[in-house]
């Protein structure tokens, strides 16, 4: 159904997917508009996703019925929801493909956002390596105008390196999740166009991926 559905709305390149590793694997991919999610459905060809949507479309007939179909964990995005954590981590325990966006909601910049902490505590609490994934063309401003004019949106789906992410237990944890959080995040930024990479444009550690 989301492969029909955007092959008439929109023009999907993937570029790097065969990357995806067949086993246990976090995907980690930017957030710009509603059609994200349904990208990266179109790319994986996989039966085993982990995917957290936020509550409030569960109820959307398309994005409702999209969660529903990979049995989503839907995830109250305003506060810390411990039951759906729990829940994305047993999931995880028993394996498969974990899609995350570490930036939590939809940039309203249309670059990137400071990346939230709860992609490299799954990746590090799992063992799963990380799969960056940045999306271009799906910001909602662009693919509503291009519906509007009967045009196709032109989108992009580009995968990076896998890595892993180890978190030493005791002091300095949580400055190690932010760097994880960093790390993710640049090796997203390199992997998109200058003007998607919003707060991390000048991270040195991004400076030191584009340079290699």
């Amino acid at each position: 159904m989301v492969r029909f559905v955007m092959n008439l709305i929109a023009d999907v390149e993937l570029v790097g997917m065969d990357k995806l590793p067949a086993g246990n694997v976090l995907l980690a991919a930017n957030h710009l508009g509603r059609l994200d999610t349904a990208v990266l459905l179109y790319a994986i060809d996989r039966e085993d996703i982990i995917m957290a949507i936020a509550e409030k479309y569960k109820r959307h007939p398309l994005f409702g019925a999209m969660g529903r179909a990979v049995d989503a964990v839907w995830l109250n995005r305003f506060e810390a929801d411990f039951s759906a954590l729990r829940e994305i981590l047993a999931r995880m325990k028993k394996g498969g493909l974990m899609v995350i966006a570490p930036e939590g909601t939809r940039s309203k910049t249309e670059a990137l956002q400071e990346g939230k902490m709860g992609a490299a505590f799954l990746a590090s609490k799992s063992g799963f390596p990380v799969l960056p994934v940045a999306l271009t063309g799906t910001e909602d401003r662009g693919v509503l105008e291009n519906l509007k004019r009967f045009r196709r949106s032109k989108i992009r789906a580009v995968a990076g390196e896998l890595f892993t992410v180890e978190i030493p237990k005791g002091r300095g944890r949580e400055q190690a999740m932010r760097d994880a959080t960093d790390e993710i995040m640049c090796r997203l930024a390199a992997e998109l166009p200058e003007k998607y990479r919003g707060v991390y444009a000048d991270h040195p550690r991004l400076k030191e991926l584009l340079k290699h």
